[in-house]
């Protein structure tokens, strides 16, 4: 049977008691029962280690720490690097938000946020937890060859687990354009995932690269991006990219735009 809301353990990690009640209310309406509260990151992560919840929901400030440290200190444990982390919050600023999106939030959801964003964040997180409805056919997932180049380690772990989930076997990994560079000269790839914002080489200049400069210029590219800047990422588009999804993602998002991809290729 999969999992369903009532199914789900979360843990909230809210300073203030009057958003820990509205939060809590509006979970409790889509279902989720089993909620936890915490006002300092310390003693959530903690209770994390003691018994892993299905999601962590945190504030962005809390009285003795980030939600960034928080989310990192998660993503560093081996036994809980892949717990679902949501944030929300009424930060806006691009630097404030982008570690968490690198660091594979489920959702970052705003102060105030809607019962539709809720629910697709709750939704999200369920398939992250029990996939099985993201699965690819499963001869071509098993033959599909993959590379994901991105700068961030906790940003590729988690595409890397979303592809996994999926059914996907052959994953490669790039540290940035550059270190994808020779990769592509020696192997030929179904599907380029990229980030855009890369150090040495920008995401729009390795989709040129490849269009140009390869063997397999008609590879289908996914950029997975929290770049904000509408001019920029019309150069990315210029550039020749397949499509754009956003950082934070959903999983059933990105399926239906690699399904798509690989149909239109």
């Amino acid at each position: 049977m999969s999992v369903q809301l009532p199914d789900l353990t979360v843990i909230l990690v809210e300073p203030s008691q009057a958003q820990q009640k509205l939060i809590t209310r509006y979970l409790n309406e889509q279902g989720v029962q089993y909620v936890s509260y915490f006002t300092e990151g310390a003693q959530a992560l903690a209770a994390i280690k003691a018994e892993p919840p299905d999601l962590v929901i945190s504030a962005l400030y809390l009285p003795d720490m980030t939600g960034t440290d928080l989310v990192h200190s998660i993503r560093t444990d081996p036994q809980l690097e892949t717990t679902v982390f949501m944030l929300i919050s009424s930060e806006t600023r691009f630097r404030a938000l982008d570690p968490i999106r690198q660091a594979g939030a489920v959702a970052i959801l705003p102060k105030p946020f809607t019962v539709e964003q809720l629910r697709a964040a709750l939704n999200a997180t369920l398939e992250f937890i029990d996939p099985h409805e993201l699965q690819l056919d499963e001869q071509l997932a098993e033959e599909l060859r993959v590379l994901i180049v991105d700068d961030s380690s906790m940003a590729r772990k988690h595409i890397r687990k979303v592809l996994e989930s999926m059914g996907l076997v052959y994953i490669t990994e790039a540290a940035d354009g550059v270190d994808a560079i020779p990769i592509l000269n020696d192997h030929i790839f179904d599907l380029v995932i990229t980030d855009y914002n890369m150090p040495e080489m920008d995401g729009d200049k390795l989709v040129e690269h490849i269009r140009t400069k390869t063997l397999q210029s008609s590879v289908p590219i996914l950029m997975v991006t929290s770049e904000e800047n509408d001019v920029r990422l019309a150069a990315a588009r210029q550039s020749g990219v397949s499509a754009l999804a956003d950082k934070p993602f959903e999983p059933g998002y990105i399926r239906s735009l690699i399904t798509r991809m690989l149909i239109e290729s």
